[in-house]
């Protein structure tokens, strides 16, 4: 945890922001990161994120079981995503969102936005071609030497 607030403080001195994160398997690291969204222009390079990546990557495996996160700040709700589709086992986690909101980086509202009926939410959203779009998972759905995920 130490290493993952250190990456966050360093973020800051080099022009990102104030997260960072470990990925860890049986107590070695196998990645770090720190938040790159305003270096990398990408609204994605969270840190969270972006160690997932590098710790798939490192094991060759988008399978992290095993592995355990520790991040600076409790992950927002796309990190929070990523950690359940990595297959991590365990979270651990130093500032809170409250923290984090107090500085000005509010999840809530995704949070909010997540639970509604889509015709609810701020962004608005609609089906098109869905039948057409139906036939990628028929394929999957029939496709027998597929990778399951």
């Amino acid at each position: 945890m130490r290493r993952a607030i250190w990456l966050s403080e360093e973020s800051v001195k080099s022009g990102g922001g104030p997260f960072g994160a470990v990925i860890a398997k049986n107590g070695e690291i196998v990645a770090e990161a720190s938040n790159c969204v305003t270096i990398d222009c990408d609204p994605t390079a969270h840190a969270e994120v972006s160690a997932i990546r590098r710790a798939a990557k490192a094991l060759g495996s988008f399978d992290l079981s095993g592995c355990e996160i520790y991040t600076s700040c409790e992950p927002c709700p796309m990190c929070f995503g990523a950690i359940y589709w990595a297959h991590l086992d365990k979270i651990y986690y130093a500032n809170d969102r409250k923290d984090a909101a107090d500085i000005g980086f509010d999840d809530d509202f995704i949070y909010k936005e997540i639970a509604l009926k889509a015709a609810d939410r701020q962004k608005p959203s609609e089906i098109l071609l869905r039948k057409e779009a139906l036939k990628a998972f028929e394929l999957w759905r029939e496709k027998e030497d597929k990778t399951e995920y």
